[in-house]
C-alpha cells in the first residue's frame, strides 16, 4: 500500500499530531493528496510548552489548523504511579481523549504517526493505540524513519531533520512517583541547557541528582562550560551529574 492508496480509500481522519517529523509529514502527505484531515494535540503536563509552540509552528507552515485537547494526566492513578507500561495507560487516556473528540467532530477513522522504524515491541502505549484501532499510516506502507526525513526535506518541511523527543516523563525511572513538581524540574533544566547551545541530549532524574546525557561531541562542550552548567542547573537540581555513555540522538 502507498499513502496515496491509503488516503485515498480513507478520505476523512483524525490524526494525532505531535509536531515531530512523522506526524508532520503524515499532515502534509494527507492535505496534499486531498485528504480532508484534522490534526488534534493532547496537552499535558508530560510536553514542554515549547512541544505545542513548535507543533502549531509547522501546522501553520503546512496550512492546517489543530484542535488542542487538555488531560490532566497525572489524576490517573496508574500514570502517575510510573510502572514499566506507564505509556499504555497514558496512550489510552490522550487517545482516548482524541477518539472521543473526533467522533464528536463526525470522524471516525484515527490516525498516528507510527512509522516502519519503530519496533512495537519496546512500546507499550502501541498496544492501547491497537485496542483503540488507530492506524499507522506510516507503518503500514513501510515508511522508515529514513524515509520520512527524505521526504520531509523533499517537501520544504523546516523540521525534516528536528531530533526524535520523548515525552517529559520518561526522564522519570519507572516505580518512581511522577509529579508536576518533579516535571517542572526536569523542563526547567532542559531549557536551561538547551539556552546554553546544546542539543539532542536529555536530563534524567537520578536519585536526586540529575544526569545529563550528551552527545558525544558535545561532551566536551560541557566539561568546557562547567561553571556555566552547573550555574544554569542548579536551580532545577542540587546534584549534577555527567554520564559518560555518550547519547546518539534519533
Amino acid at each position: 500500500m502507498t499513502l496515496e492508496e491509503f488516503f485515498r480509500e480513507n478520505r476523512l481522519v483524525a490524526l494525532g499530531f505531535s509536531g515531530g517529523v512523522d506526524s508532520s509529514y503524515l499532515l502534509w502527505a494527507a492535505r496534499s493528496l486531498g485528504a480532508d484531515v484534522r490534526a488534534y494535540y493532547a496537552k499535558s503536563a508530560f510536553q514542554p510548552a515549547f512541544e505545542m509552540q513548535d507543533a502549531l509552528s509547522i501546522a501553520k507552515h503546512i496550512g492546517a489548523e489543530v484542535k488542542v485537547l487538555s488531560a490532566d494526566i497525572l489524576a490517573s492513578k496508574e500514570v502517575a504511579a510510573n510502572p514499566e507500561n506507564r505509556c499504555y495507560h497514558c496512550k489510552k487516556i490522550l487517545f482516548g481523549a482524541l477518539v472521543a473528540q473526533a467522533s464528536a467532530d463526525g470522524i471516525q477513522v484515527i490516525i498516528d504517526g507510527t512509522n516502519a522504524s519503530d519496533d512495537l515491541g519496546d512500546r507499550p502505549g502501541a498496544a492501547a493505540l491497537a485496542e483503540m484501532s488507530v492506524r499507522s499510516p506510516l507503518r503500514e506502507c513501510g515508511l522508515t524513519k529514513s524515509d520520512i526525513r527524505r521526504l520531509s526535506k523533499e517537501a520544504g518541511l523546516p523540521n525534516w531533520n528536528k531530533p526524535a523527543y520523548s515525552c517529559l516523563a520518561t526522564r522519570v525511572p519507572s516505580g518512581r512517583e511522577i509529579t508536576s513538581e518533579l516535571l517542572q524540574r526536569v523542563e526547567g533544566a532542559e531549557a536551561a541547557l538547551f539556552a546554553l547551545g546544546f542539543d539532542g541530549f536529555r536530563v534524567r532524574v537520578f536519585g536526586e541528582a540529575a544526569k545529563l546525557q550528551l552527545p558525544f561531541e558535545q561532551m566536551k562542550k560541557a566539561l568546557d562550560m562547567r561553571e556555566d552548567v552547573l550555574k544554569a542547573l542548579r536551580p532545577f537540581f542540587d546534584q549534577i551529574l555527567l554520564d559518560m555513555e555518550s547519547r546518539q540522538p534519533q
